[in-house]
């Protein structure tokens, strides 16, 4: 019987994908410590879900206004550590969890990036996934020595160069290439050990890499493109796709011509798991995830929302008064994410869009349109995505830490458990394994 994926969304910040979290009378306020990252790493464990896997982004959000202060008095995404780090924290105190990354093409060297989770596979045995992604706004840009992003389509293109080399340097070493005879003094059979000598538009990189592969070959690739542009690049490369649908029948239509794409570019379908973000209320009754929900209502402020919305979309947001429309000329200029464009656009049926149209219809910094409800419910829910079929599975984001996921594995995981959704021990020792997907063949 097909069994949905579960992959717990996380961020090496003070709060959660909703800013306001930290605020939240049941969040811990130690999100700098170890030991809140290994928490949670254990509860996700304990639920057997696939992996954890961090977001990232390079920069404070601080587009609105052009300054950094309300960012740091609300605490909006003002903690961002290295989440490679922080998720070898994680690693070490779990033995099954596979543990995802984000690293961005923009403003990293493909070897860099290659020989980074290449490492972290090893060191895993075999636990580890890099999250691929095209840095989107001016502030990383500034961070990291530019003035600006690249320009869309662009990083795209220079991002199918990247993956290039990272899976060309993951196949040079054979997986036997590793002799260790010490009566010989051999330690490695050098015929096995290749050099890539890749020289494109975009970038060059000559090798010999110097990690060998890993007891799954070699980590899994996460892609969450959303553009038209990022879809196509997400149908060549991705392994594990992070997905955002506005509803179950966009979602059954966009999963099989996501599907369809892989095979067009030679793929196996099947070797090509969909996920899509969840963020569910869960209590023992429906009276009390509603409950649960006013709470959070309660947390976010308009000032969060401008803030990531300006971050999301690269453009100021306090330069135009709340009821101004934009322009065709400033909605063509939006870049970022443009799928919150697209989708305020589409879901507003409004031509030029008002700032408070962008705050009330994207949902942007809040909980929204999330799942309220008991265990059955939720697992209602998540069923009629999973048999639709719209997605493999899902990316549970949680309202604060730990509290939700720790009600989301002791309520819902037993109810998709009941119903034969969902495994009840993992099946493999690597990522891979669990996740269903064959080692990969060395390319080249």
């Amino acid at each position: 019987m097909r069994q949905m994926s579960l992959v717990g969304f996380l961020q090496a910040q003070n709060c959660t994908i909703i800013p306001a979290s930290w605020r939240h009378p049941q969040a811990r306020t130690d999100s700098t410590s170890p030991d809140y990252y290994r928490h949670i790493a254990q509860v996700l464990e304990r639920g057997k879900f696939d992996l954890g896997f961090f977001d990232d982004r390079l920069a404070m959000p601080d587009l609105y206004l052009d300054d950094h202060a309300h960012t740091v008095e609300h605490g909006i995404r003002c903690v961002k550590m290295d989440p490679v780090t922080v998720l070898m924290t994680m690693a070490m105190a779990t033995t099954k969890l596979g543990l995802g990354s984000t690293y961005s093409t923009s403003y990293y060297e493909p070897f860099h990036v290659a020989r980074v989770f290449a490492t972290v596979d090893l060191m895993t045995v075999g636990r580890a996934a890099w999250n691929v992604v095209t840095s989107l706004n001016d502030n990383e840009a500034r961070n990291m020595g530019r003035q600006q992003v690249i320009e869309h389509d662009e990083r795209y293109d220079q991002a199918d160069e990247f993956m290039e080399i990272v899976l060309g340097h993951w196949s040079t070493w054979d997986e036997d290439a590793i002799v260790l005879d010490k009566a010989r003094g051999l330690f490695a059979d050098s015929s096995k050990v290749r050099r890539l000598d890749y020289v494109g538009q975009h970038y060059r990189s000559r090798g010999p890499f110097t990690v060998p592969r890993s007891k799954q070959g070699h980590p899994v690739v996460i892609q969450a493109g959303q553009s038209e542009r990022g879809q196509r690049f997400a149908a060549r490369w991705g392994e594990l796709i992070f997905a955002g649908y506005g509803s179950l029948e966009n979602g059954r239509e966009q999963y099989a011509e996501l599907k369809d794409a892989a095979a067009s570019n030679g793929r196996d379908p099947d070797q090509m798991k969909i996920t899509t973000i969840a963020m569910p209320v869960v209590a023992t009754t429906h009276a009390e995830a509603i409950e649960k929900k006013a709470v959070l209502d309660e947390l976010p402020n308009e000032v969060d929302q401008l803030s990531l919305l300006s971050e999301a979309l690269n453009f100021d947001f306090s330069s135009k008064e709340m009821d101004e429309p934009f322009s065709d000329e400033e909605l063509d200029g939006l870049q970022g994410m443009r799928a919150i464009r697209d989708g305020v656009l589409r879901k507003s049926g409004i031509k030029n869009p008002t700032v408070r149209d962008f705050v009330n219809v994207s949902g942007r910094g809040r909980f929204g349109d999330g799942w309220v409800g008991s265990a059955v419910e939720i697992a209602d829910q998540l069923e009629a995505w999973f048999t639709a079929p719209a997605c493999d599975g899902f990316v549970i984001a949680p309202t604060h830490q730990p509290g939700a996921f720790e009600d989301f594995v002791d309520l819902v995981v037993p109810e998709l458990q009941r119903r034969g959704l969902f495994r009840e021990e993992y099946t493999g020792a690597t990522l891979r394994e669990n996740l269903g997907l064959r080692i990969p063949n060395r390319v080249g």
